[in-house]
């Protein structure tokens, strides 16, 4: 299975609840639940204490706005990236949010995320 054979609004359909649900838990300052449909490899990379110190850091990681606009779908491999317009409840501006999907033992996983 691999995802880049989706249409974009199937991309689209799949992306935004995992979106959403980074947005959320990480407003939380919930680690386990921000990082339930990560890859293995991204769970390696992004591990407890450096979520941690994000959220303990960041303004901006603990204020996501849910509302957000998608950019743009790019293929590439076994992967797709959505590209979102962010903003914050609490700081002026926008961001650029950034979600990496593919397949992980037949299971839809994140491989990528941030906001800059």
């Amino acid at each position: 299975m691999n995802i880049i054979e989706k249409t974009d609004e199937e991309i689209l359909g799949l992306a935004h609840p995992l979106w959403s649900d980074l947005l959320k838990y990480s407003n939380e300052g919930k680690y386990g639940e921000f990082a339930r449909n990560f890859s293995s490899s991204m769970a390696r990379t992004i591990d407890q204490v450096v979520a941690g110190h994000q959220f303990a850091h960041s303004e901006l990681a603990r204020s996501l706005s849910d509302q957000i606009d998608p950019l743009g779908i790019i293929r590439r491999g076994e992967h797709v990236t959505v590209v979102y317009r962010q903003r914050s409840t609490k700081k002026p501006g926008e961001w650029l949010g950034r979600l990496v999907l593919g397949y992980e033992d037949g299971k839809l996983r994140i491989f990528g995320a941030s906001i800059f």
